[in-house]
Parts: structure tokens; C-alpha cells; sequence
């Protein structure tokens, strides 16, 4: 199992981020004729938080290189013991699995509302049907329930970082998000807000 593992992490956040980001990215891109991401590049305080994002996924790729290329080292000195067992590490498994279709979907579903980072430029359309009916953000959703996976199948207390300091990190960008989508789109964003959760709402 820890073999399997160890080559199934690197192969997962690449294909993650290779099709998640990168490619419906490029999609989006030729289909509004710009680029999706918006992240500004500025000395602000939102500029600040996309840095962030680069750092945590620039380490993260790292340490699953490092997990990939010296397991015992990395899991001896930094396992969390109770917690490293098979069937949290096949629920982990599952749980990205899971959660890698979920952000494709909602991605694909977003259309050319699709953007990293907040587009001050162009008025993006309010997206509220397919899985956008039960949370208000699926992809965020999707990536927090990756990190959960990522933590059980590798549970250290380095992954179990990544998880704090992402859910951070994306619990911030989603308030800035939804500040702007309510200057945006006014009462109708409201009436969405007060009837879809902001993570997951259950009927």
C-alpha cells in the first residue's frame, strides 16, 4: 500500500493540476480571449494571498517528490502513528479520487465564468444549476476534500499542514470572491447566498 502510495501522489497532483488548472485554463482562455488568471500581481493585500497559494502548492509539490524519493525518511519523522492505517489510506484514496471529478464538473459547469482570482475587468455570468445548487463553491470544496485525502493517506503532521494552511487560504479568497460577486450581481447573488451554503448545502 505504501508503495502504491508513494507513486500515486506525485501522478495525482500532477494530472490535478494539469488538467483542474492548466487545461480548462487554455479552454476558457480561447474561448473569452484572455487569460483566466486574474490573480493580480500587485504589492496588495490580495496579491499577498495568491503568493501564498503559489508557496503552499510549489512545497507541496515538493514533499510528495520527497515522500516519492525517500518514504521511510520522510513518514519515520514526521508520522502522525494512530492515524496510519489502511483504511484510512484507502478512504483517502477514494475521498481524491472523488474530489479531482468533482472540481472537473464544476469547472466545466462554471463555463466562462471559469477564473483564478477575481476578474475586475469583465462581468462574469452568477452560475446557480448543477452542482453549483448545493454549494456555492464545488471547487473549493472539491480541493479542501483533496487535502482531506491527501492527509489520510499520508498522515503526517507536514500534510496535515498543507490542509490547515490551504483551508486558510481558501476560506480567505472565498469572502473576497463573495464580496465581489455581490457588487456584481446584487439581490440575485443575495437570494443565492441565503438559499446555497458556502460549502455544502443538504436538502
Amino acid at each position: 500500500m505504501t508503495d502504491f502510495i508513494r507513486f500515486f501522489l506525485p501522478i495525482y497532483f500532477i494530472l490535478f493540476f494539469t488538467v483542474s488548472f492548466l487545461g480548462i485554463s487554455l479552454t476558457v482562455a480561447k474561448k473569452i480571449g484572455k487569460n483566466p488568471n486574474v490573480l493580480p500581481r500587485d504589492g496588495s493585500a490580495y496579491a499577498l494571498i495568491g503568493t501564498y497559494f503559489k508557496i503552499v502548492l510549489a512545497a507541496l509539490f515538493v514533499y510528495v517528490i520527497l515522500l516519492l524519493l525517500l518514504p521511510d525518511r520522510v513518514m519515520i519523522s514526521f508520522r502522525i502513528n494512530i492515524l496510519d492505517i489502511n483504511f484510512l489510506k484507502y478512504i483517502g484514496i477514494i475521498l481524491m479520487v472523488f474530489a479531482f471529478i468533482l472540481v472537473v464538473i464544476a469547472q466545466i459547469q462554471m463555463k466562462n465564468s471559469w477564473r483564478i482570482g477575481i476578474d475586475h475587468t469583465m462581468k462574469t455570468n452568477l452560475v446557480t444549476s448543477g452542482l453549483f445548487q448545493f454549494s456555492r463553491n464545488p471547487i473549493f470544496l472539491g480541493m479542501t476534500i483533496s487535502l482531506i485525502g491527501f492527509f489520510f493517506t499520508s498522515p503526517t503532521v507536514i500534510a496535515f499542514f498543507f490542509l490547515l494552511i490551504g483551508s486558510i487560504l481558501m476560506q480567505i479568497q472565498i469572502r473576497l470572491e463573495e464580496e465581489h460577486l455581490l457588487k456584481q450581481h446584487g439581490s440575485v447573488y443575495l437570494t443565492y447566498k441565503k438559499r446555497v451554503g458556502r460549502m455544502l448545502s443538504l436538502y
